[in-house]
C-alpha cells in the first residue's frame, strides 16, 4: 500500500484521470488530496464527482482549500464575489449551470466534510497552505489559515540552511512536524514545474491551474508523476491565465 499525494486539481479532471493512470494507482493506496479541486479549468463539478466515487472505493483523505471554501460559500448562498471570479470562480459559475439541485447538494455536503489538515501517525502533516501558530496546528487560533496562509511557504524559501536546528533563530514552525506538504502557492512561480523541498516542507502545487502539470507524489520513496501541462490539455480553454 502506498500514501499518495496529489497537489491542486483546479478542474482539470483530464489531468487527473492521466497522473491516476501513470502512477497506477489501485483501490490498496491511500490518497491524500491537498484541495483547491475547483477553479480554472472547466471541469470543476466533474471533479468533485469523481473524488466523492473515489471515496466510495478507496482510503481518500480531502483537505479544504481556499478555492473549496469560496465555492461552498458561493453553493451555499450564492454569494457574489468578483475577485474570486476573476481567479477562477467564473469558470466554475459556469460549469454549475449544468449541475441539477441533487449533485449540488452532494457537493455541498462534500465541501463541508473537507479537512483543515491531516496528521499521520509519522509526524508528517498535511495541509493546502500551512499554518502560523508556533505550537502547531492544535493551536491555531484562525482556522482559515489552514488554507490561505502563505507565511509557511515564504519562510521556507527564504530560509538560510546554515543556520542549525538548535539556534534561537531557526524557524519554530519547522521543528513540529517531520514534513510537511503543502499546496496553494504554485512553485511555478519560482521557475518550477515539478515538486519543491525546502526545509521541511514539500510543495506539490506545479502550477496546474495556469501552465504547469498537475503532480502525485509517493510521500514515501519521494517518486512522482506528472499530467501534461494543462495549457495542453485544455487547449480552447485559458484556466487562470
Amino acid at each position: 500500500m502506498r500514501t499518495l499525494v496529489i497537489g491542486d486539481i483546479h478542474g482539470g479532471l483530464r489531468a487527473l484521470h492521466q497522473i491516476m493512470e501513470r502512477a497506477d494507482v489501485t483501490t490498496i493506496d491511500t490518497l491524500i488530496f491537498l484541495g483547491d479541486y475547483v477553479d480554472g479549468w472547466s471541469q470543476s463539478p466533474q471533479v468533485i464527482d469523481f473524488i466523492i466515487d473515489l471515496q466510495s472505493k478507496q482510503n481518500c483523505i480531502c483537505m479544504r482549500g481556499n478555492h473549496d471554501d469560496l465555492l461552498l460559500e458561493w453553493l451555499e448562498g450564492s454569494k457574489e464575489n468578483l475577485l474570486w471570479y476573476k481567479h477562477g470562480g467564473e469558470a466554475t459559475v459556469t460549469a454549475y449551470k449544468s449541475v441539477n439541485k441533487e449533485a449540488k447538494k452532494r457537493h455541498i455536503e462534500f465541501l463541508q466534510s473537507l479537512q483543515n489538515f491531516h496528521l499521520d501517525d509519522q509526524q508528517r502533516l498535511f495541509v493546502h497552505a500551512g499554518f502560523t501558530n508556533m505550537n502547531g496546528v492544535d493551536f491555531e487560533y484562525f482556522p482559515g489559515l489552514f488554507y490561505w496562509d502563505r507565511t509557511l511557504w515564504e519562510t521556507a524559501l527564504s530560509f538560510d540552511t546554515r543556520i542549525k536546528s538548535d539556534s534561537p533563530f531557526y524557524p519554530k514552525r519547522f521543528t513540529l512536524y517531520n514534513e510537511i506538504y503543502i499546496g496553494h502557492t504554485p512553485v511555478t512561480r519560482i521557475g518550477e514545474t515539478t515538486p519543491v523541498h525546502k526545509a521541511n516542507i514539500w510543495n506539490v502545487d506545479t502550477g496546474a491551474a495556469f501552465k504547469g502539470p498537475l503532480t502525485i507524489m509517493d510521500v514515501n520513496t519521494k517518486e512522482f508523476w506528472q499530467s501534461e501541462p494543462l495549457n495542453q490539455l485544455y487547449f480552447d480553454e485559458k484556466g487562470r491565465n
